[in-house]
């Protein structure tokens, strides 16, 4: 455990020394931000039924999305990994005196959290002072912004591990290509990151409540907006440890399966 901590320290502090595509990130987020929250006020504008989610906690959510994406965007991608598998390198890896999965996971953990404390305090501090209906709001209350801070942990641990779905993929296919569209398309659409769960019908809801990509970004940001309730809140943590610890036994289980077969020349 010591050693994946210690490749977390300095896979961040590496991290966060990339300021500059950091402001270049949050101009990019702000202009999502915005255009998000104004194709949904025109919506709530222009009907007169009542919606399943407030303005103000789609807001909320918008920002949330916004600031934290780094944590929560499956598109993210290491090509250092995806070099290692596809040129051969990775005979250097497996020289290692540690565990390649809780290795290579230690690493993309840090990069996600390295490009997160970057862009979301700025994000946050100027969402909070935005005038009506571009602001963001504060939680109901303590005790909900401590179980959306648990939420985003364990959906960020989950996050990571589908994300390490695609890396091991690339052992069999031999191209990040096809693994990072399909999962980062599907994943993300189902994540809640193009159009919130609420607004979805209810017969994709269903399909939408069994998968696990909900629990990345959808449960943690509708916790802190208020639209989940803390029962609710509570019961979709249970869900997300469970999930979290199916990803990782089954991707520890597809590691093991796909190096020994691996081939060192050519991947």
């Amino acid at each position: 455990m010591r050693a994946y901590l210690s490749v977390f320290k300095l896979r961040l502090i590496n991290g966060i020394q990339y300021r500059i595509a950091a402001f270049a990130g949050i101009a990019t987020q702000f202009f999502w931000g915005f255009m998000y929250i104004m194709i949904f006020e025109a919506f709530y504008n222009s009907t007169t039924s009542i919606q399943p989610i407030s303005l103000n906690q789609l807001v909320t959510y918008t920002w949330l999305q916004q600031s934290f994406l780094a944590l929560v965007m499956l598109w993210f991608r290491d090509m250092e990994i995806f070099h290692l598998i596809t040129s051969g390198n990775i005979a250097y890896e497996l020289c290692r005196p540690i565990g390649l999965y809780g290795f290579w996971y230690s690493k993309l953990l840090a990069s996600r959290v390295s490009g997160a404390l970057l862009r979301c305090l700025p994000i946050l501090f100027i969402s909070f002072v935005l005038p009506k209906p571009y602001r963001m709001s504060l939680p109901p209350d303590t005790i909900t912004f401590l179980i959306f801070f648990i939420s985003l942990i364990l959906g960020l641990l989950v996050v990571v591990a589908i994300s390490m779905l695609i890396y091991i993929s690339v052992f069999i296919t031999m191209s990040p290509t096809g693994s990072m569209l399909m999962i980062g398309i599907v994943g993300e659409f189902f994540a809640g990151l193009v159009i919130p769960i609420p607004l979805m019908p209810t017969w994709l809801q269903k399909i939408v409540y069994v998968l696990p990509f909900r629990l990345t970004c959808d449960l943690p940001f509708r916790i802190y907006s208020g639209h989940i309730p803390k029962n609710e809140a509570l019961a979709g943590i249970l869900v997300q440890i469970l999930w979290l610890i199916i990803l990782i036994a089954f991707g520890n289980k597809m590691m093991k399966k796909v190096l020994k077969k691996v081939v060192v020349q050519g991947g």
